[in-house]
């Protein structure tokens, strides 16, 4: 049955969840702040992910604004492709958020398949809930756009960069600007030091898409709309499994 935890939103404020309301089962994944384990909600018997962050790293690396904002932009979002967080509680030394189960990962790190073989999208601690401009510079150093190794105001237009990066190293098993440095990095991203391998499995189709994602100027970059309906999209993607939010 598609059951899942009562709504935090919507739960009685004197009966908040704890650990008690839940059967602990394997761990599924060990990080610097904390672990994942699979535990089911005892009522409903809905199979969920446990994360718990420990409290004192947070204090200790200055989180609390970052996991915040994960929990905020992730427990209000609804799609079937991104993961859900359905809710979280704490104790003296432990923060628990209470996430949709997804099995085995696959890099990178924040992209999961759920038992129906269903992409999400997990990992919201760098997210923004505006379309303003940033100036920031955060995440993995070879997924990031040139606008941002700069130091340039940046937008929306990073994340279809990031699709072209994350294209081309599910294809090739290696991001395209991968170097021995993060300055040699910085340069290759900067210059568009870009090359396709010889590799008989990935076809003109594929190289095309990359390399009109991977444009220096934001503005050139293939739109989300123009990404649907490019031809290794259309020819390859499951009408079915493809959501746009």
């Amino acid at each position: 049955m598609d059951k899942k935890p009562r709504d935090p939103d919507a739960r009685d404020p004197e009966k908040p969840f704890s650990l008690a309301d839940f059967e602990i089962g394997r761990p599924l994944g060990k990080g610097k702040f904390g672990r994942v384990y699979l535990a089911r909600e005892v009522k409903s018997h809905f199979v969920v992910a446990l994360k718990v962050i420990f409290k004192e790293q947070i204090e200790k690396y200055k989180l609390h604004h970052q996991l915040r904002r994960e929990m905020e932009i992730q427990t209000s979002l609804r799609h079937p492709n991104i993961l859900r967080l359905f809710g979280w509680f704490d104790d003296d030394e432990r923060i628990f958020l209470i996430l949709e189960y997804a099995h085995g990962d696959i890099k990178p790190e924040n992209l999961l398949l759920d038992h129906k073989g269903r992409l999400k999208i997990a990992d919201f601690g760098w997210s923004v809930q505006s379309s303003n401009k940033r100036k920031t510079m955060c995440g993995t150093l070879d997924y990031l756009a040139p606008e941002m190794v700069e130091h340039r105001d940046h937008d929306h237009a990073v994340d279809n960069w990031t699709l072209g990066i994350l294209c081309y190293e599910f294809l090739y098993g290696n991001p395209p600007f991968e170097a021995e440095s993060q300055k040699d990095t910085f340069k290759r991203i900067v210059k568009i030091d870009l090359s396709f391998p010889p590799q008989p499995n990935v076809s003109a189709e594929a190289r095309n898409l990359i390399s009109q994602l991977l444009v220096k100027d934001p503005s050139k970059r293939l739109s989300l709309t123009k990404i649907m309906q490019h031809p290794w999209i259309v020819k390859n993607a499951d009408p079915k499994g493809v959501c746009l939010i």
